[in-house]
This record gives structure tokens, sequence and C-alpha cells, in this order.
């Protein structure tokens, strides 16, 4: 990806772009940027995206395997489907923390090998707890890589294109999904079934877990080729291998000053970060800066897109659409994702994050309010709700807006930000805040969908995730600061 110039240079020790209210006025511009190597480990660090789609999206199309193999229930189902989430919460937590002591890419290596034996484990499981044990194993590895490589990413790339090598994450994450869905087809296709007998006399559900050991393996060997973390390095005082790894990417010049910035930027007593650091010392308050990050995480989920991937084929099915129909419409969603995301990588450095983000605020609350209108005019047909053709355009058309108004915002920018945001001293500890916010976030309104849809309907459900979105408007408006083209020693709070 080409290196954007700009005409604002670093002077001397240290670079500070003129700000504006609502962020920097210019970006910086690096006498000498090592484009390739810059690319190079941030391809691999996006590997960690993609396996957070992957290992979220291969449960899809499993279930009928577990309920023979394992005699599920209603619960058992939830709970073997959701088991991944827990296991999210706490690896986004546990990983914040660790990547303050073993480093960002130590953790990301860490997270690989937990693809690798959730993968391995899950297909192998003889029974329920087995298999809700290796996922939760698996969910460790997703919620380490959707904290860390966002960061890794945030602290090893230019300012100037930050916003857009950090979004090809959510890209990742979308590509991972599909790749998911398409394996697992292609297995359950020439097996003859989710169910049917496959290579090595074991059914195909089983190979769909196993597969995944591919993209995992690939993931593992590829992190051992890449530097660690140049801020990481300087925080521990190891100023000299932090220095040569930002000499291979900025240039020795460049390199020094930065190793003087990412100093002065770090406690005055340089003590081991922690989660006290949180808090404001002079207020014993939370920092602004850490509402700010939770409530990002926080309002992502509570606009309800999960429900749209984990729910979508039943959602449209239950108001009247074929199955297949509603499988058409899930590949469609997908599709409109990545062209929305592709949006974001062009704009997000030309533009800015917080803009992004109120235009997102703004369209999925329009949309989904026309989505929880439509779903008013159903009628009730031999016991399941229908629309007429009109509403039913309406609301998919609508539905789809919708999606993509926030792959183009809220999907992508959260990340950018939290990956981005956070002070050098506080970093770890925030993400690791934030990050489990977050997965919960995401378990609530996943865990709710069908409970809140069935007692006070599809109305009220979409009524509180457009709510939700309107909220998420001002909260942006009043607590988030723009951070397009700052670098991390320049954030404050």
């Amino acid at each position: 990806m080409p290196w954007d110039s700009a005409s604002f240079a670093r002077n001397g020790e240290s670079s500070r772009i003129p700000t504006g209210k609502d962020g920097p006025l210019e970006n910086t511009a690096i006498d000498h940027v090592n484009t390739a190597f810059v690319t190079a480990i941030v391809t691999v660090a996006t590997i960690g995206g993609f396996m957070f789609g992957y290992d979220s999206g291969v449960i899809n199309g499993t279930q009928e395997g577990l309920n023979q193999a394992f005699d599920l229930g209603r619960l058992g189902t939830g709970l073997n489907v959701g088991a991944i989430l827990i296991g999210c919460a706490i690896g986004a937590f546990a990983a914040g923390r660790l990547a303050d002591l073993i480093g960002r890419r130590g953790v990301m290596l860490l997270s690989a090998v937990f693809f690798i034996a959730s993968a391995l484990a899950a297909g192998a499981a003889g029974s329920s707890a087995q298999f809700i044990i290796a996922r939760i194993v698996g969910g460790f590895g997703v919620g380490a890589a959707s904290v860390l490589s966002p960061v890794y990413i945030s602290e090893v790339a230019p300012a100037g294109i930050r916003g857009r090598l950090s979004s090809l994450q959510q890209i990742m994450i979308i590509i991972g999904l599909t790749g998911a869905f398409v394996a697992n087809y292609a297995l359950a296709h020439h097996a003859g079934g989710s169910t049917a007998t496959f290579w090595a006399g074991y059914p195909a559900w089983r190979w769909m877990f196993w597969m995944q050991v591919i993209p995992a393996t690939i993931y593992l060997l590829a992190l051992l080729g890449i530097p660690e973390s140049p801020r990481y390095l300087v925080m521990k005082g190891r100023e000299q291998e932090g220095r040569n790894v930002l000499t291979r990417l900025f240039g020795a010049t460049e390199a020094r000053a930065m190793v003087r910035d990412i100093r002065a930027s770090l406690a005055v007593d340089h003590h081991r970060p922690k989660l006290a650091d949180l808090f404001d010392r002079a207020t014993g308050r939370v920092r602004q800066i850490v509402w700010a990050g939770l409530g990002l995480a926080i309002f992502q989920q509570l606009v309800g897109i999960n429900i749209v991937f984990y729910y979508g084929a039943v959602l449209w099915q239950s108001v009247g659409f074929s199955e297949d129909d509603a499988l058409k419409i899930n590949i469609l969603s997908g599709s409109l994702s990545i062209i929305a995301c592709l949006a974001t990588v062009g704009l997000i450095d030309r533009i800015g994050r917080r803009p992004i983000l109120l235009i997102g605020s703004a369209g999925m609350a329009v949309m989904l309010a026309i989505v929880a209108a439509s779903f008013a005019t159903a009628t009730l047909v031999d016991g399941r709700l229908t629309l007429s053709d009109n509403a039913g355009l309406v609301a998919l058309v609508a539905a789809n807006a919708y999606v993509v108004f926030f792959n183009f915002s809220w999907g992508p920018v959260m990340w950018v930000m939290l990956g981005e945001m956070f002070p050098n001293q506080i970093r770890g500890s925030a993400l690791a805040v934030t990050g489990f916010a977050q997965w919960m976030a995401n378990f609530a309104i996943a865990v709710s969908f069908p409970a809140l849809a069935a007692s006070a309907g599809l109305v009220a459900t979409y009524g509180f995730y457009a709510a939700s979105a309107f909220v998420s408007y001002f909260f942006v408006r009043s607590m988030v600061r723009e951070t397009r083209g700052l670098e991390l020693e320049e954030m404050s709070g």
C-alpha cells in the first residue's frame, strides 16, 4: 500500500500536529518508510482477523452434527454454539494484560496455538462438555486476536495511513467468516451432508473444525517471521531492540526521534503498566478516555449487528422468506459488508474516524427504524409472520443498507479506535477492559434476541437497536476525540 506524503514533516525531536476542535488539521510525513516491510507485517497481523472470523463462523453448519452426536436440546445447542463468546470475553481481557507482560507478538502467537488446539479438540470431542471446553479455548484465541491485531498494526503503521491499515482487520474478519461458510459447504457437499461419513470414517461436521488447523498453522508460522511491537520494546526498557525495528520501518533518523517520543509519553515514573493506571491519579476516577473506549465497545453491539450474522436466515424465514432466499440474503449482506469496508479503507485517513462514526450512527438509526416499521405491518398467516411484498422489499433494502452503514463505520472504526486512542502507558490495560466489555455485550445481545423477539416482538426488538444507534450519535459527539494523523505518543487522556 502506497505511503501518502504530506507537507508537514518532522523537524527535530518531535512532530506535533496543529489540532482543531475535531482533531489534527494535517498529517505527519516521515522521510523514509519501508513500505514493503510495513505491508508484510501488517498482512501477517490481519491473519488474526481472518482467524477471528473463521473461528466465529465455523459453527454455522455444524449444529445438526452436534445435535446427533451429543443428543442436545435447545439449551444444549445454545450452550455449544455460544460457548465461544465466553472464551472471547476472557481472552480479550487476558490478552490486554498479557500484552504488557509478554508482548503483542507473544500474545498473538499464543492465540494461534489456541486456534490449533481448539480446532483439533472440537473436531475430536466425544461429549458436549468436551466440545464446550474446546470452543471456550478457541474463544481465548478469538478474543486475543480481536484486540491485539489492531493494536499491533497501530503500533507499527505510520500515522498517515494507520487507519487504512487497521481497517483491513474488519475486511479480514468478514473474509474469515465467508471462508468458514465456503469450507463447510464444500465439505458437506462432497460428503453428502454435514452428518455423512467423510475422510477416515469421520462425519463431515468434525472435518469442518479440523480444517481450521490449516489457516491457524499458517498464522502461527507467519507470526514467527515478524518483529515485536517497537513501542512495547521501548516500554519494557529494550530500547535498542525497539530502535532496530523502528529503523527498519522508518529509517535511523526517525527511529531515534520516535524512541524519545515514546519514552516521553510513558508515565513519569515509568512503572510497569497496571489496571490502576485506568484511574486518574488526581481525581481517583476512571479516566474519560476509558469511558469513551467502553462506550465504543458496547454501542458497537447494542445496535444489533450480530443478530444479522447469528440469526439472519432464521429472521428472514420468520417473516415469510423461503430458506433458500434467506441464505441468499445472507450472502448479499456479506458481499455488501466487504464493499462497505473497502470504502472505509479509502476514506478513514482522509476524513477521520469521528465523522465516519457519526455518519454510521445516523444511517443505522434511520434504517433500523424503517426495518422496525416494516415488521409492524406483518400479519399472521398459518401461525407465522408474513410481510406484504412491498413491506418485505422495504425491510430487505433497509436491513442491507443498515449492514452497509455498520460496516462502513462502527464495524472497522471501533477496532481502529481501540487500537490507537489510548496513551502508551494504559493501552494494554484499557484494551483488557474494553475488549471484555465488547464481548460481554456481544454475548448479551446474542443470547437475549430469541427471548426478546418472542416476548416483545420484532418491532420492539429492532426499535431498541434503532434507539441505541440514535444514542450512539450523541455519544460520539460528546465523548469521542479525533485521532486521525496523530502519532500514538500524542494520545492523551
